[in-house]
């Protein structure tokens, strides 16, 4: 059993709060998600829950937080760089459950993660091993350890679908708590049973947690009609006190009108005038008081998105690529063969494929193509932004280009509409959240006018309650998108046509 009582969290740069007076229970068979915007302290959470170590440098609590001797399993969003360098069997041979394990069950946990029994003994990097490789590694070390209570800081991140159909039945079937982040709204409306919701209000200067017992569409569906309820019901409210407020100034100006006509034509005639006055006045303060108990316009704190100008689209007929690719290799290791790629107008291509099957590389060579035409005005996210981002710069220095008064204001503006605070804007890169990164990647290719966009994992770093926006977005981008996605409402909502890499080529999906 894990117990949170009355958590303050606070962020120490800027003294943000992260969590409010959060409380909360995991007992057996809960399966508890963390969700919120970028940035919200999320993974900071799920650190200090953990080992209040990790945090101690840029965050402090007030509050209780009961393990109860629990040994907690956590998967890091991110592994250290030290364990990178690491080969494999290192890396495991750390936890001694490991070396204590039988191998048969160590090659049967192996098996259902999609792993060799043979890789686990491997002298292969743990740095070299692709995405989903590493997040398969690390779930195995947790499940080894056999912990009372998992700690999942975005275990689906880079995972292939496959894996992900695994994940699900692993945090469905488990007997212990499972506490987890995640952006993938699939995997939270098949597992989720209990909702954590860090929301920072105000332009970040309040947060308010919400803890709810219910799936994931659920909290969804319900937090929108309480939201709706709450705004007709402020309208109605408002609209009720504007007439109110109408006959109350139509009553005073009428009384005052008459008490200065009768006190310039009889000063001595007022007194009645006076007390009808006063019982004006009277209603006044009290409908003011009326006004202050009226039910609040709700608080939120929506993903408000830009859009992509209409006249960044490409010709129905226009290829955008017509590739052919003989051989994919990665060091020496041929991964496919006979690759070939067709894209024309404003086509949205999805490539999927298990992990390790070369996408992210074959991604690379496509977009090493297309950032060489002067035709099409083509942009490339990748899956690591630092190969983009200088993580020293702003994300208004990142943005200019001209630096003048005018361009800095649209900037600002941008970026006030994407939820930057002001003091956000002033950051380093590097300080911000992988979606905030993703946000700065995405409004560049817009000021930019880009018509084809290469996209890898597109919505991982997005939370769930943005992705159905950024979706939207990309939908109604008008030019052509090439990606890599395991993202499942990405690929049915967003893509036209998807491809599976294997060992064969490029196998049309639908």
């Amino acid at each position: 059993m894990l117990q949170v009582k009355n958590l303050n969290l606070y962020h120490k740069k800027d003294l943000r709060p992260l969590a409010t007076n959060l409380s909360f229970i995991l007992n057996n068979g809960d399966k508890a998600a963390i969700i919120g915007e970028e940035g919200n302290g999320k993974s900071t959470l799920l650190k200090l829950l953990y080992d209040e170590k990790l945090v101690e440098e840029y965050a402090e609590y007030t509050g209780e937080i009961h393990k109860n001797n629990t040994i907690c399993g956590y998967l890091a969003q991110e592994l250290p760089k030290e364990d990178k360098e690491k080969t494999v069997y290192e890396f495991l041979s750390e936890e001694n459950a490991f070396l204590e394990t039988d191998y048969r069950e160590l090659a049967s946990i192996a098996a259902e993660l999609g792993l060799s029994s043979d890789m686990l003994y491997s002298d292969t990097k743990v740095g070299r091993l692709s995405g989903g490789e590493k997040v398969k590694l690390q779930l195995l070390r947790l499940r080894v350890k056999r912990p009372g209570v998992y700690l999942l800081d975005e275990p689906s991140n880079d995972i292939d679908i496959d894996t992900l159909n695994w994940l699900e039945k692993f945090i469905l079937n488990s007997q212990v708590p499972v506490l987890y982040i995640s952006h993938d709204e699939t995997l939270l409306e098949n597992t989720a049973n209990l909702i954590i919701h860090m929301e920072q209000l105000k332009r970040k200067t309040e947060s308010r947690c919400t803890v709810t017992r219910a799936g994931y569409r659920e909290y969804v569906n319900r937090r929108q009609e309480s939201l709706d309820r709450q705004e007709r019901l402020a309208t109605e409210e408002r609209a009720a006190y504007e007439k109110q407020q109408e006959r109350f100034r139509r009553i005073y100006d009428k009384v005052e009108y008459q008490q200065d006509i009768i006190t310039r034509q009889n000063p001595s005639g007022g007194r009645l005038l006076k007390k009808k006055m006063h019982a004006v006045k009277s209603m006044e303060r009290r409908f003011e008081k009326q006004a202050e108990n009226m039910t609040q316009m709700p608080e939120t704190e929506e993903a408000i998105f830009f859009r992509f100008a209409e006249g960044e689209g490409i010709p129905a007929g226009k290829w955008v690529i017509d590739y052919e690719l003989p051989c994919l290799e990665v060091e020496d290791r041929v991964l496919s063969r006979g690759i070939r790629l067709q894209v024309k107008g404003s086509e949205k291509i999805c490539i999927i494929g298990r992990n390790g099957a070369g996408k992210t590389t074959f991604l690379k060579k496509i977009a090493e193509e297309l950032l060489q035409r002067t035709d099409i005005r083509a942009a490339y996210m990748p899956q690591n932004y630092e190969e983009l981002l200088d993580m020293d710069s702003t994300p208004v220095e990142y943005l200019s280009k001209t630096w003048d008064k005018e361009e800095n204001t649209r900037i600002r503006t941008y970026l006030g509409s994407m939820k930057y605070t002001v003091g956000e804007m002033e950051h380093a890169i590097r300080d911000l959240s992988g979606g905030q990164k993703a946000k700065l990647l995405l409004l560049k290719m817009s000021m930019e006018h880009r018509n084809v966009l290469i996209l890898d994992e597109p919505t991982r770093n997005f939370s769930p309650l943005s992705g159905p926006v950024i979706r939207d977005l990309l939908i109604h981008f008008p030019g052509a998108i090439i990606s890599v996605s395991h993202d499942r409402k990405y690929i049915e909502e967003v893509c036209d046509k998807v491809y599976e890499l294997n060992e064969k080529g490029l196998e049309k999906k639908y």
